[in-house]
């Protein structure tokens, strides 16, 4: 939408005067339209040669987060062109009961006002959030960094060497992506890497994960194997891929858009682990396809996932196995813990549920998860 060509003029030395085709609607005028007569009735007095008239068109458009700085933000708009952006004021998420250090996020669908002086644009609206997914601050209090919203499949994306993924941060992220009701699945990457004993492995974790409703992709991004299964099932979606550094996530990104070329890492041989080479979460859009081709968020390394704003009694509502028990256990309000007659540990006795899953279920619950996370 384009907005009405404004004329400004600007008095040396004096209150700024705005007039213009239509006074009543003109975004830039702060003084009351009462004022604005007797400002104009002044102006008249004023000479000429001290008025400087400025002609300043905007236009006000749609569009989509694709990378966030901190201060600037990259908008695809709907007409495809691609804007730098600040924010005007302060935006409060709705629905988030924890304080956020980043009011725009990835993903975000925004209303921009375009300035044609400078070529930059202004986020002046921030539109409802079907979901987003959040993470710990970097400091143990409560605050939260948004990674990425309106999220089609978030992915976590595991390694079993070069470096470890321990099926606890597995877990964490799945939480995480129930809590906040967004489909979630797991990509195990470095598949050329492993020896027989730990493919097995790796094809044991994805029965579970995939008996849990959760998607699972076994591939090597570094030879492609599997890769274009991966890109096919991506197609057509908001996709984000999540990890440790050194997983692979950049480079797994290149293997299904080569033409991007992102910049990957090596791992640090003195602690096995990779080193940050993505800072910001960033959105790339796919090729082919008809309308929308979908999308891929590229996020920065994460060492561990903490769960955040889940109430002790809500916590088992975010594990599958333990939700289809609910209704078998004695009590109503059991935690699944110590208390008698608990269909839950009556299934982990058994091996219905995963004995890693139970166990990090108990972590978070006792808060042991939360300790671990800042000390690994």
């Amino acid at each position: 939408m384009r907005k009405e060509a404004l004329d400004y003029i600007l008095v040396r030395s004096s209150v700024p005067i705005a007039i213009g085709r239509d006074l009543a609607n003109n975004p830039c005028l702060k003084s009351p339209v009462s004022n604005l007569i007797s400002q104009i009735s002044h102006l008249k007095s004023v000479p000429r040669e001290q008025r400087i008239v400025l002609h300043h068109t905007f236009t006000i458009m749609n569009g989509t987060v694709l990378r966030s700085t901190g201060s600037w933000y990259t908008v695809l708009l709907e007409n495809r062109q691609r804007l730098e952006c600040r924010i005007k004021g302060q935006f409060r998420i709705k629905g988030l009961n924890v304080k956020n250090t980043n009011p725009i996020a990835v993903g975000d669908h925004v209303e921009v006002e375009t300035d044609e002086r400078d070529g930059t644009g202004t986020i002046v609206k921030l539109y409802d959030r079907k979901n987003y997914i959040i993470r710990r601050s970097t400091n143990l209090s409560k605050q939260t960094h948004i990674i990425a919203a309106n999220i089609d499949c978030a992915y976590v994306m595991a390694t079993l060497i070069e470096p470890r993924t321990s099926t606890g941060f597995i877990d964490r992220f799945l939480v995480t992506a129930e809590a906040y009701s967004i489909p979630a699945g797991v990509i195990f990457n470095k598949r050329d890497l492993l020896d027989e004993e730990l493919i097995d492995y790796v094809n044991q974790l994805v029965q579970l994960y995939e008996s849990l409703g959760y998607a699972c992709h076994f591939l090597s991004s570094f030879d492609k194997d599997g890769v274009e299964q991966l890109r096919a099932v991506m197609q057509g979606k908001v996709n984000l891929i999540s990890g440790h550094s050194g997983v692979g996530k950049s480079t797994l990104i290149n293997a299904i858009e080569p033409a991007l070329d992102l910049r990957t890492g090596e791992i640090s041989e003195a602690h096995n682990k990779g080193k940050h080479t993505t800072t910001f979460a960033e959105m790339f859009e796919m090729s082919g396809g008809s309308g929308n081709p979908g999308f891929i968020i590229d996020t920065p390394g994460i060492k561990e996932f903490g769960i955040i704003d889940v109430e002790k009694e809500e916590l088992s509502h975010f594990f599958p196995e333990m939700r289809a028990r609910f209704n078998q256990c004695k009590f109503d309000d059991c935690l699944h813990h110590h208390e008698p007659g608990c269909a839950v540990r009556k299934a982990v006795d058994e091996g219905h549920i995963a004995l890693t899953r139970y166990d990090c279920y108990l972590g978070i619950l006792t808060g042991e998860e939360l300790k671990k996370e800042y000390e690994d």
